[in-house]
């Protein structure tokens, strides 16, 4: 401010002197006002020329000057720099946000007070079908029409979600999509919405599982309950007794299956999954399938007319096929699974074919075509249930507990193998399980020269 001043008085002294030599006195007045009229108007255009760049505030055009006025222009564009890096700042940290939001599995929609959308990330924009940008600012009740979802959003009790059904869902493949409104900030809103298909049915197969196994004990038990009291109150004879008795070993025995198989899928469940040290050859596998499916057939045949045809493959044709790695009583038990669900639902007089390929990629495929009934296309995917049964009243009469393919399939999974099931109605069935290339390997030349 000093040297403002000191300037000020240099042109007021300097017209001054100008003034008095061109006019005395008087001239030298009439300098002075004249030179303070010119310091004044010079000083007026720098601030104005400050004040222009400041309306734009354009960093590139910053007036470069001295005096106050320059040093007011070099502190306002120290001030928009340090604005512009913080708005940049706070402009990063927002993609940042919506980034993060993006990457969430769930959907996220912001609404603002009259309910129109601000933003929503791509998750949202698929589950509602929303299109990110067209849709901005339009309202969520003319987007999403769900009834629930109006009577929900209209009664703005928001302490609770709402399911709604995805718009991909059919059927066969059911789709539900959990959805909660979160008040935050001047009336706005957040919508959260994520799909809880898999939760839904998680909870559907437990109650399924708890009823199907309160199910499958109570019905031998009750048996057993029965002809315990009928041995109890009823004088009867010898023979009567023991076909009681052996009627309740059966219905005992049935409930022992059950209970077993739960403890088997159990300690699938909890165990590692097995290494690559034990190997057991493909013909031995095979072949222990084989007595046990013969074995189940003849023993059935007692009661059909027919028995059944089993073809399985030559010794020599297992022994090429080598070695493969896992647990034997695993594998055996998921293999003969399969070859006894053929054997029992296959009628009398009917074919099953049981055959081990292995693939130019070098993976191998166990498969097992039968002649039976088939299955509808609706039942396939939940073969591999527990308890789950395409013909109950069937199923019971061939002795199984419902827990065999699901034994079949987390034996699968811990030995890497995938199961494919294949049927049509009234030809038959084939169930394919393919074994990957670094469970098997190549049968030893001894071997082959055995």
């Amino acid at each position: 401010m000093l040297w403002r001043f000191t300037y000020f008085l240099l042109w007021q002294i300097a017209g001054g002197g100008l003034g008095w030599w061109q006019g005395g006195p008087w001239g030298a007045a009439l300098g002075a006002a004249i030179a303070a009229w010119a310091w004044f108007v010079w000083d007026l255009l720098r601030g104005a020329r400050v004040l222009r760049w400041l309306r734009t505030g354009e960093l590139s055009r910053a007036p470069v000057m001295r005096g106050m006025w320059g040093e007011a222009a070099d502190r306002a564009r120290r001030l928009l720099r340090l604005q512009a890096q913080e708005v940049q700042s706070s402009q990063n940290r927002l993609q940042e946000i919506l980034a993060a939001l993006q990457a969430t599995p769930n959907g996220v929609v912001l609404l603002d007070a009259q309910g129109h959308i601000e933003w929503c990330n791509q998750m949202a924009a698929s589950q509602f079908g929303f299109d990110a940008q067209r849709d901005v600012m339009q309202s969520i009740g003319n987007l999403v029409r769900d009834p629930e979802f109006t009577a929900y959003y209209t009664a703005q009790d928001f302490t609770h979600d709402v399911v709604l059904e995805g718009r991909f869902s059919t059927s066969s493949r059911p789709v539900r999509i959990s959805v909660q409104l979160h008040p935050y900030g001047d009336g706005r809103t957040l919508l959260l919405s994520r799909d809880v298909t898999a939760l839904e049915q998680a909870e559907a197969m437990r109650r399924d599982f708890v009823a199907n196994v309160s199910h499958e004990i109570r019905t031998p038990l009750t048996v057993l309950m029965g002809f315990v009291e009928t041995l109890q109150t009823l004088p009867l004879a010898q023979d009567e007794r023991a076909r009681y008795l052996g009627m309740m070993s059966q219905q005992a025995a049935r409930m022992q299956s059950v209970v077993q198989d739960l403890l088997t899928l159990s300690r699938l469940e909890g165990s590692p999954p097995p290494g690559m040290a034990e190997w057991t050859p493909v013909q031995g596998l095979v072949q222990r399938c084989e007595e046990e499916s013969r074995a189940l057939s003849a023993l059935l045949a007692q009661t059909q007319q027919r028995p059944h045809t089993l073809l399985f493959p030559g010794k020599a044709e297992l022994l090429a096929q080598g070695d493969i790695a896992g647990v034997p009583a695993e594998l055996q038990s998921a293999l003969s699974n399969i070859i006894n669900n053929a054997v029992r639902y296959t009628p009398a007089g009917g074919t099953i074919t049981v055959s081990w390929v292995r693939k130019d990629d070098g993976s191998a495929t166990f498969s097992v075509q039968d002649t039976g009934p088939g299955i509808a296309p609706e039942h396939i995917p939940r073969l591999t249930e527990r308890f789950y049964r395409v013909d109950r009243s069937r199923s019971r009469e061939t002795g199984g507990t419902g827990l065999g393919l699901a034994i079949v399939k987390h034996v699968l999974q811990r030995h890497g193998a995938t199961l494919n099931i294949q049927s049509t109605l009234g030809k038959g069935s084939t169930f394919c399980v393919t074994f990957p290339v670094n469970r098997l390997r190549a049968p030893a030349p001894q071997a082959l020269a055995a």
